[in-house]
């Protein structure tokens, strides 16, 4: 399954946890997706998925979920996008 980033962000808090966003689309999915992740260290990541614009189709939505839950490259993909954005901010 192809998977394209559209865009990726990554910020820490005035209390160093870290909030970052990936969206990204799948192909034969309609719809793009929206990952944000949160970590109070930078180690073990929270995430949360979400359509990232118009509602999709659930089962597809379902589908991507349990792709992120089971594939770590996929999931690595995804934060590594969001954790390159932050390096990049940072040095400017």
């Amino acid at each position: 399954m192809n998977l394209e980033i559209v865009s990726a962000e990554m910020s820490r808090k005035e209390d160093k946890s870290y909030v970052g966003r990936t969206v990204f689309t799948l192909e034969n999915h309609k719809a793009p997706y929206e990952i944000t992740f949160f970590s109070t260290r930078g180690t073990e990541w929270d995430y949360s998925l979400s359509f990232a614009g118009e509602p999709g189709s659930e089962e597809q939505f379902l589908e991507t979920d349990a792709l992120l839950e089971n594939n770590d490259d996929v999931y690595n993909q995804l934060l590594d996008a969001a954790l390159d954005q932050q390096e990049i901010v940072e040095e400017q």
